[in-house]
């Protein structure tokens, strides 16, 4: 039976989900299990409950914590990843061998597996195991530590010099050029990148000291240190790293801005690179950019009830401008290229201007300010709209020329997507008569405000339910209570049951507790009482009582519901909404 109709005949899948899941499949180049895994860890387990079933393949859930390297080794690295099948260990008694296999059901990685356990006289025992799970085994093949120690003494019997030679290789641009192309200096950046994509790291940094050079990771942002290197492998990483950015490889005083993409584990994978002069040396800061796992939809970003249904609206616009607003790192990019693709169609022009470009969309013609060359926001925005564009997406309004630029195309009929750097929605309005924006023009040229944080998502496999007691039963109950009635009903049952739960932390989520990261938001559409307020000059308490008879609610209120529903805990949401 076809695994589609296996899964609708099991309730798993509607007629119509199918046909959804399908066409995404097909668009996407993906497969059913990758597009599931990425979608949702819990429906990822509940799927392939259901693909053992339908195999008759048992699904083996409790994997080992240690696997030996010389059970590793039966199977080569490359096969196990292309295939995605690894040994999770050996029963010498029975010359058998356990294997775990995210597609058991591909007639090539059958016979991919005989062929390589016959050559150990083995028989494989064959358990289906989850492409997350696969994912965690395939990273102990070969730890990062280990292969940056195998680098880092390989280069050092390669460049075992006398002190003397080594201050004047460090004065010699050839030997330095030489000692960045090693292949140590290059497997220990390869090691590095690896291991930030294998992770799901959004950013890498890597930080000189003193005495040594430290890797550290932004997680599920939180940053943990990885790897410590020895100092004097420094400027080789750093330059190395310049080389494949195309950025200026002897220029260390001034800060630097660049872009690369490799493969890693077959995915395409895009760098956007900073480099930053410190009294220690340069510091460097990639941005992990995974170019295949494709624009979420607005509802995966966390987007519900009023919030979405007000955004979903604001996009059909034939004009006006659609503003983000939340500090640095919040998501507000990844949002708008969300609402983008939504508009992405054959029939419209739509230029964006950006620095840098974050993601690359077929269809959009993107643009990148340059200021060394005096391409700037305002330079590319009036060059913009002699591109007779219907949608303009501009990265970030940072001036008043700029926000002037964006409010008259919005009057001029366009649709105008961008981003302001303001704790709050309504804050926006105030923000922009900062940049001298007058009261008059802004109900006619922004029509929706969407302010955002990014909170983490609490680990499915080891969250643990209590009952809320105390002051935090207090605490949920008077922030509850303003919301409005649409949004009490939509979110009844978990307000009702007035349960969160605790991060605990396991082996899946590395025993921090959380896996992944969603929105919290709050949004504000201009209609025309907020119009007169604003003409007013009403402060931004008054906007945002009018607000909330309207629908609104907070990013906080938004929060405490997604803690009330499992998504994510009490703690996390007060940690991002709370005002240092």
């Amino acid at each position: 039976m076809d695994i589609y109709q296996f899964l609708i005949k099991k309730k798993f899948f509607t007629k119509e989900e199918a046909i959804v899941w399908q066409k995404e499949v097909t668009e996407k180049g993906k497969t059913l299990e990758e597009l599931m895994t990425a979608k949702d860890a819990t429906k990822e387990a509940e799927f392939f409950r259901w693909k053992a079933e339908a195999l008759g393949i048992p699904l083996r859930k409790d994997l080992p914590e240690n696997i030996p390297h010389e059970v590793l080794s039966i199977i080569p690295r490359e096969s196990a990843d292309f295939y995605k099948i690894t040994p999770l260990g050996i029963e010498r008694n029975n010359n058998i061998l356990v294997v775990g296999m995210v597609y058991p059901e591909n007639q090539q990685a059958q016979e991919a597996l005989k062929f390589l356990v016959r050559q150990q006289k083995l028989s494989p025992q064959i358990y289906l195991i989850t492409l997350s799970d696969f994912k965690k085994v395939f990273g102990k093949y070969q730890t990062a530590e280990k292969e940056v120690k195998q680098a880092l003494a390989t280069l050092k019997e390669e460049d075992d010099l006398s002190s003397e030679e080594k201050e004047s290789s460090a004065n010699n641009k050839g030997d330095f050029n030489r000692l960045v192309e090693e292949a140590p200096t290059i497997k220990i950046v390869s090691v590095i990148l690896r291991q930030a994509v294998e992770g799901d790291a959004s950013d890498i940094h890597i930080e000189p000291g003193r005495d040594q050079l430290r890797v550290r990771y932004r997680l599920d942002g939180v940053l943990y240190s990885s790897l410590i290197l020895p100092k004097s492998v420094h400027a080789a990483v750093v330059g190395r790293i310049k080389i494949l950015s195309r950025l200026k490889i002897d220029e260390t005083r001034l800060p630097q801005d660049g872009r690369f993409s490799i493969k890693v584990e077959q995915k395409l994978v895009d760098f956007r690179v900073s480099t930053l002069p410190t009294s220690l040396g340069e510091k460097v800061v990639l941005r992990v950019l995974d170019a295949s796992s494709g624009i979420k939809k607005l509802s995966d970003l966390g987007l519900a009830g009023h919030n979405l249904t007000l955004m979903e609206k604001a996009i059909t616009l034939p004009y006006k401008m659609i503003l983000v607003t939340g500090p640095t790192g919040s998501g507000k990019t990844t949002t708008l290229y969300s609402m983008l693709r939504l508009v992405n169609n054959e029939e419209v022009n739509i230029v964006t201007l950006e620095d840098p470009i974050e993601y690359f969309m077929a269809g959009v013609n993107q643009s990148q300010v340059n200021a060394d060359i005096g391409y700037t926001f305002v330079n590319g925005l009036r060059q913009i709209l002699r591109q007779d564009p219907d949608i303009i997406m501009v990265g970030e309004i940072r001036d008043e020329e700029t926000a002037n630029l964006g409010v008259q195309a919005a009057l001029t009929g366009h649709l105008v997507f961008s981003t302001l750097h303001t704790n709050s929605a309504v804050g926006a309005i105030a923000r922009l008569i900062d940049m001298n924006i007058k009261p008059f023009l802004i109900p006619a040229s922004l029509n929706t405000v969407l302010a955002q944080r990014l909170v983490r998502i609490l680990c499915p496999f080891c969250k643990k339910k209590i009952a809320l007691s105390g002051e935090l039963r207090k605490y949920v109950s008077e922030k509850i209570e303003p919301l409005p009635i649409a949004e009490k009903e939509r979110s009844a049952k978990a307000i009702e049951e007035m349960t969160v739960f605790q991060a605990v932390g396991c082996v899946k989520c590395n025993n921090s507790g959380y896996s992944g990261r969603i929105g919290i938001f709050e949004s504000l559409e201009i209609d025309d009482d907020l119009a007169e307020l604003i003409l007013n000059k009403s402060g931004e308490r008054e906007i945002f009582a009018v607000a909330r008879k309207k629908g609104m609610f907070t990013m906080e209120e938004d929060g405490i519901i997604k803690a009330l529903e499992g998504i994510t805990s009490l703690e996390e949401v007060i940690r991002t909404t709370t005002e240092n």
